[in-house]
């Protein structure tokens, strides 16, 4: 048997919705995007981060009432802002909370020990959007098990602002090398990895088309800016009725008994081997969650 425990989770848009918008999370009760990502960082201004505060801790329970999967995303590591953002995380409990700018192992670790210490205890996810980030992102997947780190999140506005990336359509393509590093160490560490924000919400096909790249790459799901973009990043990142029917032929092959300890088994007339029931595995496991 494989063992699945290290499948990431199913994550296939998790949309960001600002703290200090009440409108916008009373509305993001009835989404259906697979995580709420409640923002107390970036999109929130510094004079309004207090009611996003008192915001945040209206709506988290809320959400997880409603069957949503609720992340509170606090501030980096080394802002003040921090010390108020983590007893919201304490007292709200989100599935998970997001840590903004996360650059190195200690900082995950430093972040970890006081969100333990204030009273949170459930997953961290990680915000990966600085060329430091991106250049120790193995050393943070390293540390992922005792810490309790569980996704990695790609940055692109940040990233390639201080890449000094101008704003233009091959802004993407020059990203994706920084990128396939994040995916391939949360590969290693079995962590969710999840793309980048779209910027320009009302081009669907511009959309589509960036989260099929990013599928490709191996991401399993986009992060989002406007609840529009919800349903087409569910149809790139859901598995086909072609991949679900392989897996399901795989996932045979190799239960059939007559293959019973076999490192790879005949199927119409190709070879499997277990790297291909482990993915087969996965894909039903997701099917089967959606």
């Amino acid at each position: 048997m494989i063992d699945d425990s290290r499948f990431p989770i199913l994550i296939r848009s998790a949309l960001f919705v600002p703290a200090d918008k009440p409108r916008a999370l009373e509305k993001a009760l009835n989404l259906t995007p697979d995580a709420i990502l409640v923002d107390l960082e970036d999109a929130v201004a510094p004079a309004r981060k207090a009611q996003a505060r008192l915001n945040a801790e209206a709506a988290i329970p809320r959400l997880k009432a409603a069957g949503q999967r609720a992340v509170l995303r606090i501030s980096e590591p080394d802002a003040p802002a921090l010390a108020l953002d983590i007893p919201v995380a304490v007292r709200t409990q989100p599935d998970a909370v997001l840590i903004a700018k996360l650059e190195t192992p200690d900082q995950l670790t430093e972040s970890r020990r006081r969100l333990d210490q204030a009273g949170f205890e459930g997953p961290v996810w990680a915000m990966i959007e600085t060329p430091r980030a991106i250049q120790n992102v193995d050393e943070i997947s390293r540390e992922a098990h005792q810490n309790r780190l569980q996704a990695l999140i790609g940055g692109a506005n940040d990233l390639a602002a201080t890449l000094r990336l101008p704003e233009s359509p091959h802004r993407r393509a020059a990203l994706e090398p920084h990128l396939a590093r994040l995916v391939l160490a949360a590969r290693a560490s079995g962590l969710a990895a999840l793309d980048t924000v779209f910027n320009a919400y009302k081009d669907e096909s511009g959309l589509v088309e960036e989260a099929q790249r990013g599928q490709r790459m191996g991401f399993d799901g986009k992060t989002l800016i406007h609840p529009a973009q919800i349903l087409p990043t569910h149809a790139v990142f859901t598995p086909t009725a072609k991949e679900i029917d392989w897996a399901t032929r795989v996932c045979a092959a190799f239960e059939n008994p007559a293959n019973a300890g076999k490192g790879a088994v005949p199927l119409e007339g190709r070879m499997v081997e277990h790297v291909h029931w482990r993915a087969a595995r996965a894909i039903l496991a997701a099917a089967a969650a959606i």
